[in-house]
């Protein structure tokens, strides 16, 4: 199976503060990689180191064989300008904790609006692409609402339309249910795992060990900017071999 996210001895630091230290990982095309861990561990530098929303310090991201946010020229990385960086990001959907739909244009206008700018996707395509996304989180009723007129998680599923209306190759989600009531947290959970079923490549930041358990090929443990410990979900929830890993499953489980 073809390697989707290559990630090589990834540092990145914030001032005096390391947040990630050293961390290799390696994502298949069509796999669902679950990182867990606790607040600070590192987890959500990762996933945005992974399109370059973090610059990494050292180290080198490369998704579907591409190296992100850098050229390289021998033995040295040179930063790609931020029209080029843009580009790649196009092939990488992300999901924000907080939705980050824009407020002043309707459900529909929020997934139509980047395939027309940032791919010159004819509007009429456009329109009809995204009505067939809203329709498969189960938002198309709500296609001419605006975001304040949506329930968080109604807003949580728009924000997953918009992100798969550039038909990325992998998708990221930053804590997709962190923001929202516990009682509308599994309707998006069931439109990621319904992702996931279609062979969608995508790594999750969350806390939902259930979630984890379900519907991750690879769990990913993360503590104090490192990778603790992986392996399937079994492996990792069930039979954790690292003491910190056992420590932090007792307080969650």
């Amino acid at each position: 199976m073809t390697v989707m996210v290559d990630i090589r001895s990834v540092h990145k630091s914030f001032g005096s503060l390391e947040v990630l230290k050293g961390i290799d990982l390696e994502v298949r095309a069509g796999e669902v990689a679950v990182i867990l861990g606790p607040s600070g561990s590192g987890k959500s530098t990762l996933l945005r180191t992974i399109n370059h929303l973090e610059k990494v310090d050292r180290g080198a991201v490369s998704v579907d064989g591409t190296l992100i946010g850098y050229r390289r020229s021998g033995d040295r990385l040179h930063e790609l300008p931020e029209r080029e960086v843009l580009r790649q990001r196009t092939r990488i959907g992300f999901v924000f904790q907080n939705f980050r739909l824009f407020p002043h244009l309707t459900v529909l206008e929020n997934v139509v609006e980047a395939p027309v700018s940032a791919l010159g996707r004819p509007r009429k395509d456009a329109v009809g692409a995204a009505r067939a996304l809203l329709a498969k989180v189960g938002v198309d009723d709500k296609a001419d609402a605006y975001p304040r007129q949506l329930s968080g998680g109604q807003q949580q599923r728009v924000a997953i339309a918009r992100a798969l209306a550039l038909e990325p190759r992998l998708l990221l989600f930053d804590e997709p249910t962190s923001a929202l009531d516990p009682e509308l947290v599994g309707e998006v959970l069931d439109v990621i795992k319904d992702l996931a079923r279609r062979g969608t490549t995508m790594i999750v930041v969350t806390h939902e060990i259930g979630f984890a358990r379900e519907v991750a090929d690879t769990v990913v443990f993360m503590d104090a900017g490192r990778i603790v410990e992986r392996g399937a979900p079994g492996e990792v929830l069930d039979r954790p071999r690292h003491e910190r890993t056992k420590a932090f499953l007792s307080k969650v489980l």
